[in-house]
C-alpha cells in the first residue's frame, strides 16, 4: 500500500498538461485529490474521472489562485470534502502570458506575469501550510527558464520563475522545523500546450535533435517525480529544485 493513500493533495492549475498528470498520479497510489482549475470545467471533470479511474478520489474546485478570496475558498472546500489536514500541495499554476521584450514590456504586464507565477504560488503555500500535519509535501513547478533566463521575450516569465526557486528554498528552511518539506521542479522542453502555444515547431524539433536524451519531456516526466517528493521514499529532500529537461541545462 502506498504511504499516499487516504492522503489529501490539491494541484493548482489540476485540469491539463503537467497538473492533470500530477493529480492522475497522485490518485492512482490513493490520494484524495482536489483538482483546481480557473476556466475549464469540462477539463477539469474529465481529470477528476481520470483521477477516479486511477484508484483515487477526486474533486474539482474553480478559482483563481493569484486571489486571496478564491485560495481560501480552495482550501475551505478540500477540508469540507476531506478533512482537516492537507497532506501534499503541487503549486503547478503559473504561465508566460506573452513573450515580450523589456522595451514591449509595461508595469502591468510584469505585474500580471509575477502575479501569475509568484504570487499564486506564495499566497496557496500561506493557505494551505496551516492545515499541514508533520510529514507533508510542498512541491512547485519552477521551470528551466527561471535557471538560465528563458528564450526570448520570456524574461519576464523566467524572473518569476526564479522567484519561486528562491522561495521553495526559503520554505524548506522556515517549514522544515515542523516537519513540512518543500521542493520544486524545474521543467525544460515538455510536450505540453505551453509550448504549443509558445514555442515554434522548429525550436521543438531542434531540442529533439540535440539534448542528450533526444526527446521532449512528457507530462508523466514530472508527475512521476512529484509523486516521489510527496511520499516518504523522499522524506530527507527539502529546498530541491529538480531539473527534468532530458540533460538540455545541468545546474
Amino acid at each position: 500500500m502506498s504511504d499516499l493513500q487516504g492522503k489529501t493533495a490539491i494541484v493548482t492549475g489540476g485540469s491539463r498538461d503537467i497538473g492533470r498528470s500530477c493529480a492522475v498520479k497522485l490518485g492512482a497510489e490513493g490520494a484524495n485529490v482536489v483538482v483546481n482549475y480557473n476556466a475549464n470545467r469540462d477539463a477539469a471533470d474529465e481529470t477528476v474521472g481520470a483521477v477516479e479511474a486511477a484508484g483515487g478520489k477526486a474533486i474539482a474546485v474553480k478559482g483563481d489562485m493569484t486571489l486571496k478570496g478564491d485560495v481560501d475558498n480552495l482550501v475551505a472546500e478540500t477540508v469540507k470534502a476531506f478533512g482537516n489536514d492537507i497532506h501534499v500541495l503541487v503549486n503547478n499554476v503559473g504561465g508566460l502570458v506573452a513573450r515580450k521584450k523589456l522595451g514591449e514590456m509595461d508595469e502591468a504586464f510584469l505585474n500580471h506575469v509575477m502575479a501569475l507565477n509568484l504570487n499564486s504560488t506564495f499566497l496557496t503555500t500561506q493557505a494551505v501550510v496551516p492545515h499541514m500535519p508533520k510529514g507533508s509535501s510542498i512541491i512547485n513547478l519552477a521551470s528551466l527558464a527561471g535557471r538560465d533566463g528563458g528564450g526570448g521575450g520570456a524574461s519576464a516569465y523566467s524572473m518569476s520563475k526564479g522567484a519561486v526557486i528562491t522561495f521553495t528554498r526559503s520554505m524548506a528552511k522556515e517549514l522544515g522545523p515542523q516537519g513540512i518539506r518543500c521542493n520544486a521542479l524545474c521543467p525544460g522542453m515538455i510536450d505540453t500546450t505551453f509550448h504549443d502555444t509558445f514555442t515554434p515547431d522548429a525550436a521543438r524539433t531542434n531540442v529533439e535533435n540535440t539534448v542528450p536524451l533526444r526527446r521532449q519531456g512528457h507530462p508523466d516526466d514530472c508527475a512521476d517525480t512529484v509523486v516521489y517528493l510527496a511520499s516518504e521514499k523522499s522524506a530527507y529532500i527539502t529546498g530541491a529544485n529538480i531539473d527534468i529537461n532530458g540533460g538540455m541545462f545541468f545546474s
